[in-house]
């Protein structure tokens, strides 16, 4: 490749707590904008804010999933900016000593599995919302101040993705995580997951060492879709300027360099009065209108935000208990889940990935049918195929799933008994679902019976032999499969009730003796 790309991501979650991280007010999405508001959150004068231990909790829990390490002591900081959403023109957040850092998240890679570190995980109060009267030309706008002060929790990765394909497997796999340790809903569509994207390219020289383009800090990524889109264009758009400006305005300081794992990088800089300074970091928004990233601003650096401990809030300790508690409640992990269905029950990657992307009830379910029929791959089978189709269909979810897992590992068990196709087997399951009935009483109902008697079957064989010469003389010339259409004659006849492996075997005798 003529370039190395390097993703960091900044990822925001809102937790799943009733009330604001500092104040009573409700966390709900939906609610008439700024209902759920008060001094606190408004920032009005002599107002003092008090930390919600819920929040905290949550962020322990996420944090220790997240394989970081947890700080004994953390304190509340000022992150001082004036933006419209954020009344008190700063924002409570954390900034040198997070409650937790050095973590990792597992993912799967074009190259097996990959560990994305975590630099730090962080909590801090949300900011409002801004709406904007784009219908009228952009020249009002209303401040929604609900969302402000709800608990946020900030995950910051360490820039070890390597491809938009990877940024958008780490945030799916992130937001299956929290969603299964019950930290936040992680709904991109009502922003309480949300992602910012650092973006910039080492490209490799001749003499061993790598330059490093501008890093941009996309933001507005409101969809994995747009995640893995925004890196891709940005990536092009990036490589395509050093291209097309390296050698005139941009240049590199070989003084300027730093270490990226084993490398040498000497960033891109530019000339301002004869003299060379590397190029700021910039903020661009994804329009995803035009599929561009569109430049908005400078980035900040720490000293823009004039950080400083918030006088209002007693520091936080975090005592061995407290973890060994968090711990304990985590349960069974994803990743962890995934391995154990692959070893327990013999399923592949896709499958073993498919049911644990659904839930632990999900999860729990299958494993009740897998041990009631005794056949786990026809039990995912049925459960990927068919349960889920009907939970959507009736908009429900799998605790409240109408046909229980003793039923369905009934029905499975009773097709493998009969032989019964896939055709039959699930007029059978559509009338346990319409009727309430078991599998037993289901298929005495329907009034199937296997037709698996040799004295039966044999002269229905014959006479499909002796209606189909044709696909007799190709089985003779050795055309296997011409046996299909022969095969299918008897099914029908029977009205598939007959045993595929009696039928094939029968079949192939009277052929071989004709």
């Amino acid at each position: 490749m003529s370039y190395r790309l390097v993703i960091g991501l900044e990822t925001h979650v809102q937790l799943l707590t009733r009330t604001k991280l500092f104040c009573g007010c409700d966390t709900r999405f939906g609610l008439a904008p700024n209902s759920a508001t008060c001094p606190i959150c408004m920032g009005l004068p002599g107002s003092l804010p008090v930390l919600n231990a819920a929040a905290f909790e949550l962020a322990l829990k996420a944090a220790t999933a997240l394989n970081c390490r947890i700080m004994p002591y953390t304190k509340w900081d000022r992150k001082n900016y004036y933006y419209p959403d954020l009344p008190k023109n700063y924002q409570i957040s954390q900034y040198d000593l997070p409650f937790s850092r050095d973590g990792w998240l597992e993912i799967a890679a074009a190259s097996g599995t990959k560990r994305i570190g975590i630099m730090r995980v962080h909590l801090e109060e949300d900011a409002g919302k801004m709406l904007h009267d784009e219908a009228g030309g952009g020249r009002d706008s209303l401040v929604d101040l609900n969302r402000a002060g709800t608990p946020l929790l900030e995950i910051v990765s360490r820039p070890d993705l390597s491809t938009p394909e990877e940024a958008k497997t780490y945030l799916e796999e992130m937001r299956l995580l929290l969603r299964d340790i019950q930290v936040s809903d992680c709904e991109m569509q009502e922003g309480s997951l949300r992602c910012d994207a650092n973006v910039n390219l080492h490209i490799p020289q001749a003499d061993g060492t790598y330059h490093a383009t501008p890093l941009i800090e996309v933001k507005n990524l409101n969809s994995f879709r747009a995640i893995e889109r925004a890196m891709k264009y940005e990536a092009e758009r990036q490589w395509r300027e050093y291209q097309e400006q390296f050698g005139s305005r941009w240049c590199v300081d070989p003084t300027q360099t730093k270490r990226f794992g084993g490398d040498v990088i000497r960033p891109v800089c530019e000339r301002v009065n004869g003299r060379l300074r590397p190029v700021n970091k910039a903020t661009a928004g994804w329009n995803e209108r035009t599929e561009r990233t569109e430049m908005q601003r400078r980035k900040e650096e720490a000293a823009d935000y004039r950080y400083f401990p918030d006088p209002d809030l007693v520091p936080v300790t975090v005592g061995e208990a407290d973890l060994q508690r968090v711990r304990g409640a985590l349960g069974e992990l994803p990743a962890a889940r995934r391995a154990r269905l692959a070893n327990q029950y013999g399923l592949g990657a896709y499958d073993a990935d498919l049911l644990v992307r659904q839930g632990r009830a999900f999860v729990a379910y299958f494993e009740a049918v897998a041990a009631r029929c005794g056949q786990p791959k026809e039990a995912c089978n049925w459960l990927a195929n068919d349960l889920l189709q009907t939970l959507n269909e009736r908009k429900t979810t799998i605790e409240n799933a109408p046909l229980s897992a003793a039923a369905l590992g009934d029905l499975i068990a009773e097709v493998k008994a009969m032989g019964l196709n896939k055709q039959r087997a699930r007029e059978v399951y559509a009338v346990m679902l319409a009727e309430g009935l078991g599998a037993k009483e289901a298929l005495a109902k329907l009034g199937f019976a296997v037709v698996a008697d040799e004295a039966q079957l044999l002269p229905i064989i014959r006479r499909a032999i002796a209606a189909h010469p044709k696909a007799v003389a190709d089985y003779k010339k050795g055309k296997i499969k011409a046996a299909d259409a022969i095969k299918g004659a008897v099914m029908r006849e029977t009205k598939g009730m007959a045993k595929m492996e009696q039928v094939h075997q029968l079949l192939v005798q009277e052929l071989n003796n004709a």
